[in-house]
């Protein structure tokens, strides 16, 4: 099938290698000339894990193919993939403008029958204002036309979405006449032949489902950082908390982790376009608002340690960062706790080392304003000297380190653990102090 996928972002590149993997002839179009130079020379704009090499073998067979023609990317794909941002809006809502954009330009060049799938983000009704902005080209060419418009949410995790792709947990997608349906099973079935992953339903339903999905799961995080901060009050462990309501199978362990907050490209976006979308209906979601002020408060949480232990004047103080993405696997740095927990440090007069396997290149990029932050080449050179250990993100390296290096090479031996990696008692065995969230 020939399919082309409109945006070459993180979701449209994943979409389009992972569909050119199956046999598609996919053609991916970006109206950012250096990005497709880019791609065309074999270089990768994102961090993901597999995909470099996923992207060379389809182009390499010729399968995966990068423009930016307009006329040429909607001539190319019975079906037109919609993977274009949808920024927040200075009122939270997405910002659609991309979206309608790709829409346009489909109706101004489309000559024969096409299928159009929003992939992006969108809120519910997107679907409805994408089939009048091409119905309105169309008229302004005098063409009749017959398409469709499907809804075809994406539920990619950064640092895993070629899996996520290929072995989905459902496919969801909203359809409204059969043509779009029977074209969309064709597409899905060669991650068909286990089980059956495809949900169908409507439009309005599917553009729901994803905003859902993400509210649910950023829901979960925030309750549980609520709860790890009464566990330290009460004197309690939050980690025997979540393994005590994690084995009820009607909860599960997934998303029971209590940290520092979650952050990129995702949760904070989709939660706050969720609560102006109800906003919109008249209504108020009240427990969606509070995830995301939960969210932002538990941030700075690892700022309130630090500050509790050093005080609020971190004047010659030298703190090590691991992590500045704002989960492993990934170089986003977008909404990273990271981006409050850095800049707070600096302010009170602190200075700071950090480290990441992956996302120093962005950080350097995002703190270039903050000449009292420098960059590690690795995890024990960010300790030399520093009065503090702060974990921000949890990769896997961190998880085994040596304690007792950890102690020689830090001034102050204190570990302020925001992903609360190890136990307590066996960090302070080795005459360190540990502060983690929620941990007695």
């Amino acid at each position: 099938m020939k399919i082309t996928i409109i945006g070459t972002g993180y979701v449209g590149l994943v979409s389009g290698a992972c569909l050119a993997e199956l046999g598609n002839d996919v053609m991916c179009l970006d109206v950012d000339a250096g990005k497709i130079a880019q791609l065309n020379r074999g270089e990768i704009p994102i961090y993901e894990p597999g995909l470099e090499p996923l992207v060379k073998r389809n182009v390499d067979a010729g399968r995966l193919h990068f423009t930016t023609d307009v006329a040429q990317s909607v001539a190319h794909g019975q079906v037109q993939f919609i993977a274009v941002g949808t920024p927040p809006d200075q009122d939270g809502s997405a910002d659609l403008q991309y979206v309608i954009k790709a829409a346009r330009a489909i109706g101004r060049h489309m000559n024969d029958y096409r299928l159009v799938v929003d992939k992006s983000t969108v809120p519910v009704g997107t679907a409805a204002k994408v089939r009048a902005a091409i119905t309105e080209e169309l008229a302004a060419r005098g063409k009749s036309i017959d398409f469709s418009v499907a809804s075809n949410p994406e539920f990619l995790k950064e640092g895993a979405a070629i899996e996520d792709f290929m072995r989905p947990d459902r496919v969801v997608i909203g359809v409204a006449d059969e043509r779009a349906k029977q074209t969309m099973r064709a597409i899905y079935a060669p991650i068909q032949r286990n089980h059956e992953r495809m949900i169908f339903m409507d439009i309005p339903s599917a553009e729901l489902t994803k905003y859902a999905a993400n509210a649910m799961l950023a829901t979960r995080i925030s309750f549980m950082n609520e709860l790890a901060n009464l566990a330290e009050e009460l004197g309690a462990d939050i980690e025997h908390v979540r393994q005590g309501i994690g084995s009820d199978a009607r909860i599960g362990y997934h998303f029971l982790y209590a940290g520092c907050g979650y952050g990129g490209a995702c949760f904070p976006k989709d939660v706050s376009a969720l609560q102006q979308t109800a906003r919109d209906s008249g209504m108020q979601l009240k427990i969606i608002e509070a995830v995301n002020q939960v969210n932002e408060s538990q941030k700075v949480r690892l700022l309130d340690k630090i500050t509790r232990r050093f005080g609020d004047d971190l004047t010659g103080k030298r703190f090590a960062v691991w992590g500045l993405a704002f989960k492993p696997n990934t170089d986003d740095m977008r909404e990273a706790p990271s981006q409050l927990i850095v800049p707070g440090i600096i302010k009170r007069g602190g200075t700071v080392v950090a480290y990441d396997p992956v996302s120093i290149p962005q950080a350097r990029k995002t703190f270039a304003a903050l000449p009292a932050v420098t960059f590690s080449a690795s995890p024990r050179d960010a300790l030399e000297g520093a009065d503090c250990l702060v974990i921000v993100t949890e990769w896997k390296e961190f998880r085994s380190p040596d304690f007792d290096e950890i102690k020689r090479r830090l001034r102050t031996p204190v570990i302020i653990d925001g992903r609360n990696l190890y136990e307590p008692a066996m960090v302070r065995s080795y005459g360190l102090e540990y502060f983690g969230i929620g941990r007695p």
